[in-house]
């Protein structure tokens, strides 16, 4: 026999600890309606991080939770039965879990690094008008529930939890995405040999010259499940940049503990509508969710180079940080073939068999400090509607950062585009824009060793000032979408840049004075905005006379990768990828993909991939770690393309650190 609903009630205030008048009342209040089971839980009083799966339990599986902070009382997710005994994705310990991601940066201080936490006082909300409150909507969240389950009420993708505010008297609700690493119901894979293969099936365009699968309004994106204030996958809020003039810029964010500290990681997206970038921006928060760590799967392989041989990639061709640096920073260990560390199988497409990949060089916050040897980024993570398109995109972003570091260490002169050439009338405008907040927007050929077009954007103050000149990039087989993607990159930030430069100019002069300065991702595009930083780029922007014409945006297509049919309709993603694959490995270079794809992304349809390729330069943040300048490709690759007669010495290295944003 079920527990009663006053039985249920009790039982579970007691294990969370609440006082004893605030149950009497629910018991009360749920007796007169239709004696609906709760589970009573007080949130804040315990670190659910740390936690596995011991605590308090509802004596009736079915009883609905009911958590209480404050003035804000929860209920939900009605609990489902999911695979070998175990809740179903999306319960009450997801919910808790979530909700305390997104809670104050003091009060999850205090849950994860300074112990439990004890209540102030009296509940000041034991009164009848709130617990028949929280009996009448236990009671509507049960028949909601009923009425999903027989598919009465939509066909939602995640369970529904709702807010009751006891001060305001209003009733909220959100989805609750399910949490992959939640020890009650989380069911994570094993990263293994076979799971790894990855091999390409067809993935036609939904639309010529996209290389998507399918558009962006096919996902199933509620953005209120992943930017809410009380169960965020994504962080508490998503914000609409209303001081963007040129797109309309959305911002989210979620903080991650890392040791001591809460680590922000920011999200966004830049379209011309907030619907749009809100949409975008969800899609780039959860690439780098799930780049972050490997909450989707367990890593079980550890050990060193020197066992595995050529099964696993080499971080030493990778790239490692100077001698110097490790002698200064000896919390960090410098890597060596026999050193222990932890690896993730991915899989050659070059070789067409899995490959080891050292976690932290695909996983770029795995959790262990004792573990890593370079701090990596998300360069080369991409997400895509199939795991081809999702590759492609994530091998455009090595290729076009590898290029560019290329060009800028290198000092290398790029031929410039002519952007009125564009076929976009969107891109011609945009570039006229630009032009009315003071900017000249100019591109450059930035193709080195592939074929692939790469482009590198400038947004150029006329008059010199503050807010000097910020840049962007973009790569892909139609060269107006890579055009699009670094004149995006540069509209976006170039418009705020004058006002950032001017409120941070101390600090940002301090850093043109002494580079290492410069040690966050943000000081690189930002160190521009001071007007004598100009004369790094003046090998780029002072190359050639002015008023020069420039060559057509067509000029980069690279006439082998086809477009698919003859008559210009839908090409398959697979096949230019093979293009794009091919082109690198016959420099000598293998392609190899992690797969990284969440629970909740493969509920949505979509795909995430980290690409590696070995030997091609890596982008650093902070100019102590600048791997790109040390590496053998910095020195002989623009003399192997016949951009330049002799390998790139030492002092032939541009000596400011690279502006990439």
């Amino acid at each position: 026999m079920p527990a009663s609903a006053a039985e249920t009630a009790r039982t579970g205030a007691q294990q969370a600890g609440s006082p004893g008048e605030p149950v009497a009342l629910l018991e009360r209040s749920l007796s007169r309606l239709d004696g609906a089971g709760v589970s009573l839980a007080v949130l804040g009083r315990r670190d659910e991080f740390a936690a596995g799966e011991e605590g308090p339990r509802p004596r009736d599986p079915a009883a609905v939770p009911v958590h209480v902070y404050g003035q804000h009382v929860l209920v939900g997710p009605v609990p489902a039965e999911g695979e070998g005994g175990r809740a179903a994705p999306g319960c009450r310990r997801c919910l808790a879990r979530r909700w305390q991601s997104v809670r104050s940066v003091s009060l999850r201080d205090a849950l994860e690094t300074g112990g439990a936490t004890h209540a102030a006082g009296e509940w000041p909300y034991a009164l009848p008008f709130a617990a028949d409150a929280v009996a009448a909507l236990v009671a509507a969240v049960r028949d909601r529930a009923a009425r999903r389950g027989s598919g009465d009420a939509g066909d939602d993708p995640f369970p529904e939890v709702h807010l009751l505010d006891l001060r305001a008297l209003t009733v909220r609700h959100y989805p609750l995405v399910p949490d992959p690493q939640c020890p009650e119901c989380g069911v994570p894979a094993d990263d293994s040999e076979d799971a790894a293969r990855m091999p390409l099936k067809p993935a036609p365009e939904h639309k010529a010259g996209s290389f998507r699968v399918r558009s962006l309004d096919d996902y199933a994106i509620d953005v209120a499940a992943f930017a809410n204030p009380v169960c965020g996958a994504l962080g508490p809020s998503v914000v609409h940049d209303v001081s963007s003039t040129s797109t309309s810029a959305t911002i989210g964010c979620f903080s991650m503990r890392s040791g001591d500290y809460l680590r922000e990681t920011f999200w966004g997206g830049h379209a011309d509508s907030f619907q749009a970038s809100a949409r975008i921006g969800v899609l780039e928060g959860l690439e780098r969710y799930a780049g972050m760590r490997a909450r989707a799967k367990t890593t079980r392989v550890r050990g060193a180079l020197r066992e595995f041989g050529d099964l696993a990639v080499d971080p030493r061709v990778v790239g490692l940080y100077s001698e110097e640096f490790y002698s200064a920073n000896p919390r960090v260990v410098p890597f060596t073939p026999d050193r222990e560390i932890p690896w993730v199988w991915g899989y050659s497409l070059r070789d067409g068999v899995p490959r080891l990949v050292p976690e932290v060089l695909t996983y770029y916050h795995a959790p262990g400090l004792e573990n890593r040897f370079v701090q990596e980024s998300s360069n080369g993570c991409a997400s895509g509607g199939s795991l081809e398109e999702a590759v492609y995109f994530g091998l455009m972003e090595v290729l076009e950062r590898d290029a560019f570091l290329l060009a800028w260490y290198g000092m290398q002169p790029l031929p410039e585009i002519d952007p009125s050439t564009s076929e976009r009338r969107s891109t011609r405008h945009m570039v006229d824009r630009l032009a009315m907040y003071g900017y000249r927007a100019r591109f450059f050929d930035t193709r080195v060793t592939f074929p692939v077009p790469v482009i590198t954007g400038v947004a150029e103050r006329f008059d010199g000032g503050p807010g000097r000149m910020c840049f962007g990039a973009g790569a892909g087989l139609d060269p107006e979408a890579a055009l699009d993607g670094a004149l995006c990159e540069i509209a976006t930030d170039a418009v705020n840049l004058p006002g950032r430069t001017e409120k941070d100019e101390q600090r940002l002069r301090a850093m043109a004075e002494d580079f290492g300065r410069v040690t966050a991702l943000h000081d690189h595009p930002l160190l521009y905005g001071i007007p004598e930083m100009g004369r790094y780029a003046d090998f780029l922007l002072r190359s050639r006379p002015a008023g020069s014409a420039g060559c057509r945006v067509a000029d980069l297509r690279w006439d082998e990768a086809g477009r698919g049919r003859n008559d210009g309709g839908p090409a398959d993603i697979r096949e230019e990828l093979r293009r794009c694959v091919g082109s690198v490995t016959d420099a000598g270079f293998d392609v190899v993909a992690v797969d990284q794809t969440l629970p909740e992304q493969r509920t949505l349809g979509l795909h995430t991939v980290s690409v590696l390729v070995p030997g091609l330069l890596p982008i650093d943040f902070g100019w102590s770690r600048q791997r790109a300048r040390t590496m053998p490709r910095m020195r002989t690759a623009l003399r192997e393309a016949g951009l330049r007669e002799d390998d790139v010495g030492p002092a032939d290295l541009n000596p400011a650190p690279h502006p990439f944003p």
